[in-house]
């Protein structure tokens, strides 16, 4: 389940790409996505109306914080696919944990070991390594240096935004349920998004044609409902340490996919680069979890419903 939920997730690149052949704006891809699928989870609700019974502090703390940082995410990926490629924004988004590491350790008071900044150096080698030019489609930027720029900073705002709602969902999955968490973290994105967006004139126009709509769809439903139930069912069934490890294919997937359907490919250095990305990530987890014992959110694992 948990390798099912990283390949769909790594399926996000290439069918955002795909849409902006199909004439998507940057900013109106992340919108509709979540906007897709909080209707789809609100449907899946009537039949659960638990779903809905949250208190103020949920409203607040997962509704509006996490909202923002969904939202933040959900616009910065995008500008990262499109100005870095696929495999370079799924290596900068996995810096993640790297910031989770430093904002545990000023917020929470976790220990940032040596090891850990080994690992955090991995990372952030491997990403530089990884990235390159991105999706092709030169309308998106007014330059290839300009996509670069707004290509990177994309990825780590997103990562920023991850790192959010991962410290967001160690407090809030364990009393509220992941389902209910990510219902109101989609919820409190869309919201924002739907008021900010036209605000800065980029009013997110609907996907034009049968096609646009048929990615998007995907999109909604394999990367925002079906990659987060399972991830969570996983959970539910094995340690969260193995879970996280197995859904680190996440930029593997996104490459090869990339590769075959984009025809988006790699240097031998850029290859190292992802591998190096996910060896680091995933050694976090496994270190984390023989240091703590089976902790209910472990400090790496993204558990937050943030994707």
């Amino acid at each position: 389940m948990a390798l099912g939920a990283g390949i769909l997730w790594g399926t996000t690149g290439p069918l955002s790409t795909a849409l902006y052949a199909e004439g998507a704006a940057l900013t109106a891809v992340g919108f509709w996505r979540v906007l897709l699928g909080g209707i789809a989870l609100g449907l899946w609700g009537i039949k659960r109306p638990d779903l809905f019974r949250v208190d103020r502090r949920a409203v607040v703390l997962v509704g509006l914080f996490g909202g923002i940082c969904v939202a933040g995410f959900e616009v910065a990926y995008q500008f990262a696919i499109a100005g870095v490629g696929v495999a370079g924004a799924a290596a900068l988004l996995y810096t993640a944990p790297v910031i989770v590491a430093i904002a545990a350790r000023l917020v929470l008071g976790e220990a940032l070991t040596p090891l850990r900044l080994i690992l955090a150096i991995g990372v952030m080698l491997g990403a530089t390594l990884t990235v390159r030019g991105g999706s092709g489609i030169e309308a998106l930027f007014a330059s290839e240096r300009q996509g670069m720029v707004l290509g990177v900073a994309g990825g780590l705002i997103a990562a920023a935004s991850y790192a959010g709602t991962t410290l967001i969902g160690r407090y809030a999955v364990p009393r509220y349920g992941a389902e209910r968490v990510l219902f109101l973290e989609i919820a409190g994105a869309t919201v924002l998004l739907a008021v900010l967006l036209p605000a800065i004139g980029e009013t997110p126009v609907p996907p034009s044609g049968v096609g646009a709509w048929v990615y998007m769809g995907l999109l909604a439903a394999g990367t925002v409902l079906a990659a987060n139930f399972l991830f969570f069912g996983a959970l539910r069934r094995v340690e969260s340490a193995p879970v996280s490890v197995a859904a680190t294919i996440e930029p593997v997937a996104g490459a090869v996919l990339a590769f075959a359907m984009l025809g988006q490919d790699l240097t031998v250095l850029g290859w190292a680069g992802l591998l190096l990305v996910v060896v680091s990530v995933a050694a976090g987890y496994v270190v984390e979890a023989l240091r703590a014992g089976p902790p209910p959110v472990p400090p790496f694992n993204p558990a937050a419903p943030d994707r």
